[in-house]
């Protein structure tokens, strides 16, 4: 009498009820399979960290007496289908029950789904006891309203779940939110703190990785892998980042700069969306260094927001739309993306930085991803699924429920203004306030037309001219209308003429 759970490359978490007891027949399936991935090119770290973070969970499981099959990537009995492979091992094990935990994708969650109606033995799905929320929890709040904000869903969950609230009820300090505080730009100083992840050499699962066929792009950093493998690395990782970054976090969230890939950000989404960790740690974690002094409340509330408030509610935007949100394309953008997304080799200095970091590092920080490339993307006209298809791919912390209402919703406005209040877009003038990325710029940031202009700048006035029917009446773009109404028709011609020469050559700008 066998019971055979499997666990996917993002249900890596200890302390799931499934673990509390060992049980000779239960027989636990972890697999390194080509559907997951062939089904988008991704980054080799993202490859490479998920399996190894995976071999080091099956390890725990095995060391606490639980039984453990692994199929490798290179294992003869692999299959490469998660079905597939499912029906050899429950023939081989002679499986009497199946149980899974619920997916956070839903391509995933409709297979398992289907394959379930198949079998001839009981099958269940169970919680992955990982979110604050259910799945239809955000569109139980919002309905069938047109427009589903996140700061109406935030309210909600600092008061339910008690978090930064004083024993009255009201928010700490009489405020709920201090974002318009955390946007100051970056001199150097404080300094970035240093690196305190843990330095892995990955080089013989790397190989195995290639020789297997697999394609990929980025660097691998086999040898030197900095991404944490499994729980004990990532409290260190949360340590680390409250101790030493979080009391600055907030001032420079937003910032950028040449001099330091880090900054201030906690790189903790790889191992929360593989669930190494909770939010409800993560966030205990941050309001316990505020409640003690040593972490401003602006950085904490900041902090807390994105995971309280904005990854459970991308997550709930999510569930309530698929499948059909993936194909949300408002503006009807279909120019590919130019060759420089795969390389970095454009001579705009912001987005060649932007886009060699997340080659070599497999991540970026949310402004970079909203305000660099995102920002281009959408001024450019670019097809959102293929961005889409592209964030999903080059980040380490990528997966599909949390990357897809991202980007198409909030970096693309794909969706209409379902998710974003406005489509985040800008000029240079934005980039350089935030950031150090025009010094030395091939293009001129004070610069509209001719060959040094800023390509920023002609493709902000003419996408805000593509689409007046439908964004003049947005209320958070009235000043930009304004602005756009006082240029004398020559210089709308001439700002037209600049973007279509920028977008005849993408590729080479």
């Amino acid at each position: 009498m066998t019971m055979l759970r499997l666990l996917l490359g993002d249900q890596l978490n200890p302390r799931h009820s499934w673990f509390e007891a060992v049980d000779p027949n239960v027989l636990h399936v972890l697999m390194e399979v080509r559907q997951e991935t062939d089904y988008v090119l991704h980054h080799a770290q993202k490859i490479l960290g998920i399996f190894a973070a995976m071999r080091d969970f099956a390890r725990q499981l095995q060391s606490t007496g639980h039984r453990v099959r692994y199929l490798a990537i290179d294992d003869p009995d692999n299959l490469h289908a998660i079905p597939a492979n499912l029906d050899r091992l429950m023939a081989d094990h002679h499986a009497t029950t199946f149980e899974y935990q619920a997916p956070d994708e839903w391509r995933l969650d409709r297979q398992l789904a289907d394959y379930v109606q198949t079998l001839a033995i009981p099958a269940r799905m169970v919680d992955s006891e990982h979110f604050l929320t259910r799945r239809d929890e955000v569109a139980g709040l919002f309905g069938a309203r047109r427009h589903w904000r996140m700061e109406t869903f935030y309210r909600r969950m600092r008061a339910v779940h008690g978090v930064l609230m004083e024993k009255d009820g009201r928010p700490a300090a009489g405020r709920w939110n201090f974002d318009a505080e955390n946007r100051r730009s970056w001199s150097g100083m404080p300094l970035e703190p240093p690196d305190s992840r843990p330095i892995h050499d990955h080089r013989a699962l790397w190989a195995s990785i290639v020789a297997a066929g697999i394609r990929s792009f980025g660097q691998p950093r086999a040898g030197d892998f900095r991404w944490p493998l499994n729980r004990v690395e990532a409290l260190q990782q949360l340590d680390a980042f409250v101790e030493q970054a979080l009391p600055h976090f907030g001032n420079y969230q937003d910032a950028m700069s040449t001099q330091a890939t880090r900054l201030f950000h906690s790189l903790l989404s790889f191992a929360l969306n593989v669930k190494m960790l909770s939010p409800r740690e993560v966030i205990a974690r941050a309001e316990s260094a505020w409640r003690a002094g040593k972490v401003p409340l602006a950085a904490t509330e900041g902090f807390i927001r994105q995971i309280l408030g904005w990854r459970e509610y991308i997550r709930g935007v999510y569930w309530a739309h698929m499948p059909a949100y993936a194909e949300s394309n408002t503006f009807g953008h279909q120019r590919d993306l130019p060759a420089w997304f795969w390389t970095g080799a454009t001579r705009m200095n912001c987005l060649h930085h932007a886009i060699t970091h997340s080659l070599e590092h497999a991540h970026a920080h949310h402004i970079q991803r909203l305000m660099l490339t995102g920002n281009f993307a959408l001024l450019a006209g670019l097809d959102p699924g293929q961005v889409h298809r592209w964030y999903l791919g080059i980040y380490i912390d990528a997966f599909e429920w949390v990357e897809l209402p991202n980007t198409l919703g909030m970096s693309q406005y794909a969706d209409g203004g379902l998710l974003a209040s406005k489509p985040y877009v800008s000029s240079a003038a934005y980039i350089h306030r935030m950031s150090d990325y025009c010094r030395g710029c091939r293009y001129r940031r004070d610069k509209h037309v001719g060959d040094d202009a800023c390509p920023f700048n002609a493709l902000y006035w003419d996408f805000l001219a593509r689409q007046r029917t439908t964004l003049a009446g947005n209320p958070r773009l009235t000043m930009a209308y304004r602005q756009l109404d006082r240029l004398p028709g020559p210089r709308i011609a001439a700002l037209h003429a600049q973007a279509v020469r920028l977008l005849d050559t993408l590729d080479s700008i």
